[in-house]
């Protein structure tokens, strides 16, 4: 499921409520779109269309297992993504407290 035309920024991808539980449930484990569909209360087509749009932005890849396709998170970006915001964090704290 590779989208055609330009990159998703991962950060609106993650601006859904359905979108940040898919993540969360694939930060357990790889799972089918009727996996995901089975704990969330939306249907396996939305499920889908989410996983595009977390696909399109490098946060979720999939693979052929067998029969089924699983999704899994994609962390080199969350852990880039979190690694800077806290760099950037700690520059801030440091360049800001009272002396």
């Amino acid at each position: 499921m590779k989208p055609a035309g330009k990159r998703l920024d991962a950060l609106d991808a993650l601006g859904n409520e359905y979108r940040r539980q898919i993540v969360e449930l694939l930060a357990r484990k790889p799972r089918s779109v009727q996996e995901i569909a089975d704990r969330l209360p939306i249907s396996r087509p939305a499920v889908s269309r989410h996983l595009r749009v977390l696909n399109g932005a490098g946060l979720v890849t999939d693979e052929q297992v067998g029969t089924r396709r699983l999704y899994r998170l994609e962390r080199g970006y969350l852990t880039q993504l979190w690694g800077d915001v806290a760099t950037r964090f700690k520059l801030f704290a440091e360049n800001t407290r009272r002396r």
